[in-house]
C-alpha cells in the first residue's frame, strides 16, 4: 500500500524519492546550493552581455526594469519554495505541475524547461568562446595561422566554446560537491572583479546620475516595457535550479534558502551594475556594444592589463553557467525517465558518483549539435538577441504554471494561515499573472511587427516561431509518452513510492494509504 506526500511539511530524511539503492547521493548543503543557483543565473554574464541589450530597449532605465522584474519572480520563487518544502524532487516543476494541475501540463513544463536550458547552453557555448577570443585579443593574439580571430564570429566562438562545455560536463558528472567547490572559487573572483569595477565606475563616471533611472513609469513604451521585462526575467532565470537538486541536499529547506539568497544577491548585483554602467557609458555607447558591453565598460575605466580582468570574470561566469545548466537539466530528465515519460537511458547513474551521467552527456551532445545548427545566425550579437527573447517567453510560461500549481495546491492556507497563504497562494498567483501578460504581449508584438518570415534575429515571426516550436515539440513528446510509452505518469501515478525508479512497464497507479 503506497504512501503519499503530505502538504503540511517536508519529506522526512530517508523517505520519498531519495530512499533506496538507486537514489542519488545527498552531498551538498545550503552553501553549495547558493553557489549552484548563483552560477546558474550567471550574473556576470547577464551583466556583461544583457545590460547592453536591455539598454537598447528601455534606455536609461536598467535599474528600474531589473527591480520591476524582480517582483513577479520573487512571487514565483515563493511558490517554488513552498512546493519544495512538502515534496523535494529531482523533477521539481515537472512533478509539481503534473500532480497538482494536469499530467500533460506537467510534462510540458518539464519538457520546455529542458529545451530552454539546452538552447541556453548552445548559445552560452558561443558566448564563452567570444569571451575567450576577446581575452586572448587583449593579450595580443589576434590571429591564428590563416585565420583572423573575431569575437563576433559565430563559427569561431562556437568551436572554442564547445571545448569548454565538454570540460564542464566532465566535472558535472563527477558530482555536485566538486562542481560546487569549483564554482565557488570562480564566483568569488567574478564578484570581486565586478564589484570593484562597478564601485569605481559609480564615482569615476561622468554621466549625471538621475533618480529617473529607477522609475519604471518613464520607460518609453508598453512594448519596451514588455520586452525589457522578458529580458530581465531571463537574467533572473536559473534560481530554480536549486530545486532540481532537492534529492541531493542534506535538508530540503536548504534548497529553498539557497534559491531566495541567490535571488537577493542577483537583485543587488543587477541594480549596482546597472547604475554603474549608466554612470560611465552614454546610452548609445551602452546599447551599441551589446555582447561586448562589459569589455567596453572596463576599457573606459582602466588600462590594460587591468581592463582585461572583467573579461576573465565573464569567461569564468559563462563557463560556470554551462556546468550549472547541465546539472539541473540532467536531474529533470532523470526524474522524467524514472516516471517512464522519457527513456530508461536517462535514469542511468554513475556507478561511483551516483550522478545521472548518461543524461548529462546526452544533454551536452544535444547542446553541441544545436550550437552547430545556430551557426545559421552569423553574428554572436544577433544569436543572443534571438535566443534570449525566445527563452524569456517560454520561461514566463513555465514559471507561471508552477506558480498556479502552488496557488491551487495550498489554497487551503488562505483559510487556515493567512500569512502562509499570502506567500504560497497570492504572491505566486500575482507573479504568474504578470508574467503571462508580459509574455503574451511580447508574443503579439513579434507577430504584429512584420508580414513575412525570415531567418533573422530581427524578424518578429522568426522570434515567435522559436518558442512556438519549443512548446509544440513538448506536446508531441507528451503524446508519444502517453500513447506509445504508456507512461503511468499520465494515469496519475505521481507517487514515487508507487512509481519508483522503474520503467513504465513496472509501475502501477498509487493507491490511498
Amino acid at each position: 500500500m503506497a504512501t503519499t506526500v503530505k502538504d503540511r511539511g517536508p519529506v522526512p530524511d530517508g523517505g520519498g524519492p531519495s530512499a533506496g539503492p538507486d537514489a542519488m547521493r545527498k552531498s551538498v548543503g545550503v552553501g553549495a546550493v547558493v553557489v549552484i543557483a548563483a552560477s546558474s543565473t550567471a550574473a556576470t554574464t547577464s551583466i556583461g552581455i544583457g545590460l547592453g541589450l536591455m539598454a537598447g530597449v528601455v534606455g536609461l532605465h536598467l535599474p528600474a526594469i531589473m527591480l520591476l522584474a524582480f517582483l513577479p519572480v520573487l512571487g514565483i520563487a515563493s511558490g517554488y519554495g513552498r512546493l519544495n518544502r512538502v515534496e523535494p524532487d529531482a523533477g521539481s516543476s515537472y512533478r509539481w505541475v503534473g500532480k497538482t494541475l494536469n499530467p500533460w501540463l506537467g510534462f510540458l513544463t518539464g519538457w520546455v524547461n529542458i529545451v530552454t536550458t539546452v538552447v541556453f547552453m548552445a548559445y552560452t557555448t558561443t558566448v564563452t568562446g567570444s569571451a575567450i577570443i576577446q581575452l586572448v585579443g587583449k593579450a595580443g593574439l589576434h590571429a591564428l595561422p590563416g585565420v583572423a580571430l573575431d569575437p563576433d564570429s559565430s563559427l569561431q566562438c562556437t568551436l572554442i566554446g564547445m571545448l569548454v562545455l565538454l570540460t564542464a560536463t566532465v566535472v558535472a558528472v563527477r558530482g555536485l560537491d566538486l562542481a560546487a567547490k569549483l564554482q565557488k572559487y570562480l564566483l568569488v573572483f567574478e564578484y570581486a572583479v565586478l564589484i570593484a569595477f562597478c564601485g569605481y565606475g559609480l564615482f569615476a563616471g561622468d554621466q549625471p546620475f538621475s533618480l529617473s533611472w529607477y522609475d519604471p513609469f518613464e520607460i518609453p513604451s508598453t512594448a519596451a516595457l514588455a520586452q525589457g521585462m522578458v529580458l530581465a526575467v531571463f537574467c533572473y532565470w536559473g534560481f530554480e535550479s536549486v530545486f532540481s537538486v532537492g534529492e541531493e541536499v542534506h535538508d530540503p529547506k536548504d534548497a529553498t534558502r539557497g534559491g531566495f539568497l541567490s535571488l537577493l544577491l542577483m537583485l543587488g548585483l543587477f541594480l549596482f551594475a546597472g547604475t554603474a554602467f549608466q554612470r560611465v557609458l552614454p546610452i548609445d555607447e551602452l546599447a551599441d556594444n551589446g555582447a561586448t558591453g562589459l569589455a567596453y565598460f572596463a576599457e573606459k575605466l582602466a588600462d590594460q592589463p587591468l581592463a582585461a580582468l572583467p573579461l576573465v570574470a565573464l569567461t569564468f561566469s559563462a563557463a560556470a553557467s554551462l556546468q550549472a545548466a547541465v546539472i539541473p537539466t540532467a536531474r529533470g530528465t532523470y526524474a522524467m525517465g524514472r516516471d517512464g515519460t522519457l527513456g530508461r537511458v536517462w535514469t542511468r547513474l554513475h556507478p561511483r558518483h551516483r550522478t545521472p551521467a548518461a543524461g548529462t552527456w546526452l544533454i551536452t551532445g544535444i547542446s553541441l549539435a544545436l550550437a552547430g545548427l545556430s551557426l545559421a545566425i552569423p553574428t554572436v550579437t544577433e544569436l543572443i538577441t534571438a535566443t534570449v527573447n525566445a527563452i524569456g517567453i517560454v520561461v514566463a510560461l513555465y514559471y507561471a504554471l508552477v506558480a498556479i500549481a502552488s496557488a491551487v495546491r495550498f489554497r487551503h492556507l488562505l483559510r487556515e494561515d493567512l500569512a502562509e497563504g499570502l506567500k504560497a497562494v497570492v504572491a505566486p498567483l500575482l507573479g504568474a499573472v504578470v508574467l503571462l501578460l508580459v509574455g503574451g504581449y511580447l508574443a503579439w508584438t513579434f507577430y504584429d511587427s512584420t508580414d513575412h518570415f525570415e531567418l533573422a534575429a530581427h524578424n518578429g515571426w522568426f522570434e515567435l516561431t522559436v518558442p512556438v516550436l519549443m512548446i509544440a515539440s513538448g506536446l508531441v513528446a507528451a503524446a508519444w509518452s502517453r500513447w506509445v510509452r504508456r507512461s503511468a505518469y499520465f494515469a496519475g501515478a505521481t507517487d514515487r513510492a508507487a512509481a519508483g525508479p522503474a520503467g513504465p512497464a513496472e509501475t502501477e497507479p498509487a493507491t490511498a494509504a
